[in-house]
């Protein structure tokens, strides 16, 4: 496995070409162009607030704060997961020709994805700014949520990758696992606002989305420290999931290209 992490390595010029490629592929053939990556969640949150608020009469003061994070927040995660299932089959054409280590296009996807987030955290701070709302010292804590959360996603993204290779049927399904997803997690939702019963309360408490979530909302909205320990067990998870699968990268790089 150290001649595959050196092999990577190596390639690291083709990374950062995949990541800016996947930045300007994003908004390509559009009008407004890279101010999409602003528009997009501000649009989010305004179809949701639409729906939660005004039609359905719940929320509060504070919900809008509450949502854009959430949907900010959800994006890269959701854009990251529906593209990992064709992270490797994208570039088959290219991975037929030469040899490339196959786990570099998850990971550029996943970096390509965070530099969109960035831009949806302006429209976070803007909210704040416009609610009054000031975050505290911890603040300086939000690198190391975004960190972690890029580990989790690293992880997830580079295992869909490997397995829609071989069952291809994965990019459909995933479809339907990410709205699973999406409406199991805190992003539009919370039980203070939106009571659940006491017997599903684990699919929150053991549910790695909904830990990174309100570590964000807790240092950006509510002024507390996020939930370390839960946090710190995702990291670990993640890393120790990251490691195996390079160590499956590796041995089966043969079989990528023969499946491909």
């Amino acid at each position: 496995m150290k001649n595959y992490i050196d092999e990577m390595i190596k390639r690291k010029d083709l990374l950062i070409y995949l990541v800016m490629s996947g930045l300007k592929a994003n908004n390509r053939d559009s009008y407004l162009g890279y101010f999409w990556w602003l528009l997009d969640p501000l649009l989010n949150v305004l179809v949701y607030y639409f729906l939660v608020v005004v039609v359905m009469g719940r929320g509060g003061p504070d919900y809008p704060i509450f949502l854009v994070i959430g949907l900010v927040v959800w994006r890269w995660m959701s854009s990251t997961i529906n593209g990992a299932s064709r992270g490797i089959l994208n570039y088959s054409a290219i991975i037929k020709q030469v040899y490339l280590p196959k786990s570099l296009f998850p990971i550029a996807l996943t970096m390509t994805q965070m530099f969109n987030f960035i831009f949806g955290l302006v429209v976070v701070f803007i909210f704040l700014i416009a609610f009054g709302v000031v975050p505290t010292w911890r603040i300086i804590l939000l690198p190391i949520i975004i960190i972690i959360q890029m580990i989790f996603l690293l992880a997830l993204s580079m295992w869909l990758a490997y397995i829609s290779v071989f069952i291809r049927d994965i990019g459909n399904i995933i479809k339907h696992f990410v709205r699973i997803i999406f409406y199991s997690s805190p992003i539009i939702w919370d039980k203070n606002r939106f009571p659940i019963p006491e017997e599903l309360e684990w699919i929150e408490n053991f549910n790695p989305f909904a830990v990174i979530l309100k570590s964000y909302r807790n240092i950006l909205m509510y002024h507390q420290s996020p939930i370390w320990i839960s946090l710190i067990a995702v990291a670990i998870l993640s890393i120790i999931a990251i490691f195996f699968l390079l160590r499956l990268y590796s041995k089966n790089e043969h079989k990528i290209i023969k499946a491909l």
